[in-house]
């Protein structure tokens, strides 16, 4: 963020002096560590951009399990295919509620639980490695004589 300003001073009318008559300043306020503050933001936009992804399909998968989809619909079959990895390291670790159709999956529960647990963990990571928690302001003073 960069603020200018500039102040000129003039002699008074009538006084005479071997001074310039008036003088410009010109002072640059700079933050060093803005551009890697930014830098670090959007990683962890694109850190939470890519697990909120990865949630809203297992949460599609949750509803249509729930629900009784049918498993031969071509979108059931997408979003199943592409979550079964994804939930495939937490199957089996709870027993699964069927009841006419539908299907309470845990495992999906699981894995919304622990995916969202580690966006959570590698966005303060990266905040720790990578993010500037200090702010610093760097002057910069130009001052010009302006002769009469």
């Amino acid at each position: 963020m960069n603020e200018r300003s500039t102040a000129v001073s003039a002699m008074p009318s009538g006084a005479v002096s071997a001074a310039p008559a008036a003088e410009q300043v010109e002072s640059t306020i700079a933050d060093p560590y803005a551009t890697r503050r930014e830098n670090a933001f959007k990683w962890q936009q694109g850190i939470y951009l890519l697990f909120g992804f990865i949630e809203v399909i297992l949460a599609i998968r949750f509803v249509l399990r729930l629900f009784g989809a049918n498993a031969q619909a071509g979108f059931a079959q997408l979003v199943y295919s592409v979550t079964a990895p994804l939930v495939a390291p937490f199957q089996g670790l709870f027993g699964t509620v069927q009841s006419e159709g539908s299907v309470l999956e845990s495992a999906t529960v699981v894995a919304l639980i622990v995916y969202a647990l580690v966006a959570w963990l590698i966005v303060k990571l990266a905040s720790l490695a990578f993010g500037e928690t200090r702010s610093a302001t760097a002057t910069t003073t130009r001052s010009t004589m302006i002769g009469r």
